[in-house]
């Protein structure tokens, strides 16, 4: 298939490419990119107005199959994914069985490559079943396709055991994505510690149980030499940590998540379980530091942690509601508004941040645009509004705490290979 692209603001953070310009894909890839390109295309897309960039890369996502295909399955969540503009997203290991074995690697591809025509890369897990006891085989793992490991939702507690996944993970070439809370200080709390807590009478996590273990991991990478992704950055004092250990040179990166950036411990009091997260919200004063983390390049990606839960689970009270929220259908257009209309930063840096860097951090070839390159691509209004609807998402999952929200920037069209998987004129994924 040959597909045009016309007129279209291309916005590329490398390769040195930008403005009013054409975009012609064939056989899957970009093969000419330029000012009015003729060609007899067998589809012509005119994006007047519309940003042109590389299809958008989420790094952490919970797919929930195999197991809680009740919650969430790779279909569904492959939907919610092209609808929110997302042409790649690396799934979290934390299903129903573990995805510990390059077996189980590779069910998640198989039945991925079923659904709809999102790029699905699977994370395995640091320890076998996620018990913290003892490591899966990292060699095995990447061979079969696992493109990092993780135990996030169980975060590694052994230290010992944590040194030993980063220099195994290093002889291998793969990151380790680390959920950093202290589990002793946060098992079954709710909120974050602080005003909030205190005025509903709950225990809280205090951001210290996350602070520590940020510490502890960009420590443990230092000594290593082992690539560590520090996953949903959430306090200001944890990108403080991040920032100096990266000026030593540690090979630490990391992600924060638009709840992070939009959200204060607040949302609990208005949204109850749909603004139970983990880690949870936190201050204002957190919330500024994330935003000047993103600004000064210190936070690498914007990811959506997408944790779809059902109605029922949600619906419990707050302390025994589990944590998560959806997010792959309003990332994108959260972020445009929260950043990039405040002019807090330019659509390159937030582009840069949901493409090729959380790619590059997981050692994948997508995020680009260029000749040669895959034809992934994310078309998008910045500018066109709309309030945000659970019940139409195409995820399985309502439960997120941005519902009745206006927020602006809108999906157009998601291009996987050359091929229009997602056309919102249609509302409808290919």
């Amino acid at each position: 298939m040959k597909l045009l692209i016309q007129g279209g603001r291309l916005v590329s953070p490398v390769g040195g490419i930008g403005g009013v310009m054409d975009l012609l894909l064939e056989d899957g890839r970009i093969v000419q990119i330029g000012s009015n390109i003729i060609t007899d295309a067998d589809r012509t897309i005119h994006a007047d107005g519309m940003v042109v960039c590389a299809g958008l890369v989420d790094m952490h996502v919970h797919l929930r199959e195999p197991g809680f295909e009740y919650k969430e399955t790779i279909e569904t969540g492959a939907l919610a994914a092209a609808r929110g503009g997302f042409t790649s997203i690396a799934c979290m290991p934390n299903t129903r069985p573990v995805v510990d074995s390059p077996e189980l690697v590779r069910l998640i591809q198989e039945r991925a490559a079923a659904a709809c025509g999102v790029n699905i890369w699977p994370i395995a897990s640091v320890s076998v079943k996620q018990y913290g006891g003892e490591l899966t085989d990292a060699k095995a793992l990447k061979e079969a396709g696992a493109v990092a490991l993780s135990d996030d939702g169980v975060p590694v507690q052994n230290a010992n055991l944590m040194r030993d996944a980063l220099i195994m993970a290093r002889r291998c070439g793969l990151p380790i994505l680390s959920h950093c809370e202290d589990a002793t200080m946060v098992d079954g709390r709710a909120v974050n510690e602080g005003r909030i807590s205190r005025q509903l009478w709950l225990e809280g996590r205090p951001a210290i149980a996350e602070e520590l273990m940020v510490m502890r991991d960009a420590m443990l990478a230092e000594e290593t030499g082992g690539a560590v992704h520090i996953c949903h950055v959430s306090t200001a004092r944890s990108v403080d940590i991040i920032r100096r250990m990266k000026e030593r040179g540690v090979h630490i990166t990391c992600e924060t998540c638009p709840q992070y950036f939009t959200l204060t411990e607040d949302a609990v009091l208005e949204k109850g379980s749909m603004a139970r997260i983990n880690p949870p919200l936190r201050t204002e004063g957190d919330v500024e530091g994330i935003i000047t983390g993103l600004m000064d390049g210190t936070i690498d990606a914007i990811a959506t942690d997408h944790a779809p839960h059902s109605a029922e689970e949600k619906a419990k009270p707050l302390e025994k509601a589990p944590s998560g929220m959806v997010g792959l259908e309003t990332a994108l257009a959260v972020t445009l508004t929260e950043l990039y209309h405040s002019g807090k930063m330019t659509l390159v840096d937030i582009i840069e941040k949901m493409t090729v860097n959380p790619a590059a951090i997981l050692g994948q070839s997508k995020g680009r645009l260029g000749i040669g390159a895959d034809g992934d691509v994310t078309i998008f209004d910045p500018n066109q509004e709309w309030v945000v609807d659970p019940e139409r998402f195409a995820s399985k999952g309502r439960n997120t705490p941005f519902a009745g929200r206006t927020v602006k920037g809108r999906v157009k069209y998601t291009i996987v290979g050359g091929e229009i998987i997602y056309e919102e004129e249609r509302d409808h994924v290919l």
